[in-house]
């Protein structure tokens, strides 16, 4: 009977294992739980506002934010680079970090400082989303929200009284929303002189910290405290509207600021070629400065003359004395027809000893190139003195640090008056009906001044500076500014204005200067961008 039992006790167990396993599947298939259902999928816009506070601090900032975009790409370059950008970090963080550690070690009786490992990790930074803003002024600002959740390893030894202990910093969290600006815009590479960071908000920053092998963070009380001693040093230095400046570039010679004047004395020129049929020339001296943006000076016209003297004084503005070459070009002046040109030369300006004055016999040539036939005829001759003379250090430093403030009036401006600067930054969306070669006039008194005219563009920039001395200040005058094309291929419509305005000046008498973008009247969507300043003795 044993023996059966045993039989079919192994049996019944066995049956009772299958009919089990055919019950439960009968009952998963055919019978289904009631309070079990379906996910339910709902637009951002449908869900309640706890559930919205839930999923906030997962959700991208450019989905939070429409104007922040997306830079995807800049995450995919950081990650394709961060192998590399690791270890040239590193090597830079170790060679400014170790100069600075061993001057300080010998005050806290430290025989040496080492680092043992130092390493960003795997994981780079990313960028959650981008800001950027645009403002009137040269400058480009952006803000970032950069999360970092990395594995850097950082193990420092430190030695003293014959014992060593390390120091290491792991599972490093940061999450930042600084505020990045570029300024000022030069035109030198990388195109801006100065980086300011600042933070807008405090930052958040977790890391774990072991000491002789041991977790100091998991000390109650001591993880919440580093926390908010971190967060209060940072803030303390580099919250809004504190700023952490990096120089660049040197200043003075990035933005190219005037470095010296020179004075230019145009006295006379000899034989020159007549252009005219029935007679002789009426000749006059163009002086332009290479790499200015400023017009170029004129003397006055000498009728019919082919050895006119001058003596006519003229100051043009240096910025730079190795590269800058002064362009002396001599015209036949014409009442109806194009002014014809008679010759040219050029000083270079390092050929000048500052303060000396040097007296110049050139030969006119029909152009610069060496090469060209008609350079062996004479043109005739022109005689001028240039002397150079350069800022101080002391004015040129001050200069710059206050460019934005206005500077005063020259000698010689009329006590009660001043000088108004105008200068005719960019355009946007100037298009004309026939052709679109803008340039700006500005008139003011009786007084136009012209800038230069750049073909096919509807956004152009000119960045010219023009100058208006007044006998008293301009309270009651409005500044009219209008951008027109010219073609000479359009014989009905050479020209044809695309927009202008008038500026009431008032303002920058009271401001002393005023920097801003206009909508252009007459245009459909045209724009100017003018600064005023307002300059008195």
């Amino acid at each position: 009977m044993g023996f059966l039992s045993t039989i079919f006790g192994f049996f019944g167990f066995g049956f009772g294992i299958l009919i089990g396993l055919v019950v439960g599947y009968f009952f998963f298939i055919y019978f289904q739980p009631t309070h079990v259902k379906d996910p339910e999928i709902k637009p951002l816009t449908e869900q309640d506002p706890v559930t919205l506070q839930k999923m906030l601090p997962e959700i991208p900032i450019w989905i939070k934010n429409p104007d922040s975009d997306r830079v995807d790409w800049l995450n995919k370059f950081i990650e394709y680079l961060w192998p590399y950008l690791d270890k040239a970090i590193c090597k830079t963080a170790k060679n400014i970090a170790m100069p600075i550690i061993a001057e300080q070690i010998p005050k806290y009786k430290i025989d040496g400082v080492e680092f043992e490992t130092l390493t960003l990790g795997s994981l780079p930074p990313t960028f959650q989303g981008m800001k950027v803003y645009v403002t009137d002024e040269k400058e480009l600002i952006m803000e970032p929200s950069v999360k970092w959740a990395g594995n850097p390893n950082v193990t420092i030894s430190v030695k003293a009284f014959g014992l060593k202990a390390t120091v290491q910093v792991l599972d490093l969290q940061v999450f930042l929303a600084p505020r990045i600006t570029l300024k000022p815009l030069v035109p030198t590479f990388p195109c801006f002189a100065n980086i300011y960071v600042s933070l807008m908000e405090k930052p958040h920053v977790d890391f774990g910290l072991k000491v002789v092998g041991a977790d100091l963070m998991s000390i109650p009380g001591i993880y919440r405290f580093v926390q908010e001693l971190i967060k209060d040093q940072v803030a303390n230095m580099y919250l809004w509207p504190k700023t952490l400046e990096v120089q660049i570039l040197d200043p003075t010679k990035a933005m190219k600021r005037p470095v010296g004047i020179l004075h230019v004395k145009v006295l006379r020129a000899m034989k020159l070629k007549k252009k005219d049929l029935l007679g002789a020339s009426d000749p006059y001296v163009k002086l332009k400065m290479t790499g200015d943006k400023m017009p170029s000076e004129k003397t006055t016209v000498k009728y019919k003359n082919l050895n006119p003297e001058w003596n006519e004084e003229f100051n043009l503005s240096v910025k730079d004395t190795e590269s800058q070459v002064l362009e002396i070009n001599v015209y036949d002046w014409g009442q109806v027809r194009k002014h014809d040109k008679m010759g040219m030369n050029v000083i270079p300006l390092k050929a000048i000893s500052p303060e000396e004055p040097k007296e110049f016999t050139l030969g006119l040539l029909k152009n610069m190139d060496p090469n060209d036939v008609h350079n062996v005829k004479s043109h005739g001759h022109i005689v001028v003195e240039l002397t150079y003379k350069p800022f101080k250090e002391g004015e040129l430093a001050k200069g710059f640090e206050e460019k934005h403030k206005v500077q005063k009036a020259p000698e010689g401006t009329p006590t009660g008056g001043g000088l108004l600067v105008v200068i005719v930054h960019e355009a946007e969306d100037v298009v004309g009906k026939y052709h679109t070669n803008p340039y700006v006039r500005v008139t003011l008194t009786g007084q136009e001044k012209k800038t230069k005219r750049i073909k096919r563009n509807r956004d152009p920039r000119w960045e010219e500076e023009f100058g208006f001395t007044l006998e008293e200040p301009p309270t009651n005058q409005r500044l009219h500014v209008e951008v027109i094309s010219t073609s000479s291929r359009s014989l009905l419509h050479q020209k044809e204005s695309l927009g202008y305005i008038d500026i009431t000046l008032a303002d920058v008498v009271l401001n002393k200067r005023i920097n801003e973008k206009y909508h252009l009247i007459d245009s459909k969507n045209g724009r100017i961008q003018i600064e005023l300043q307002w300059r008195t003795s």
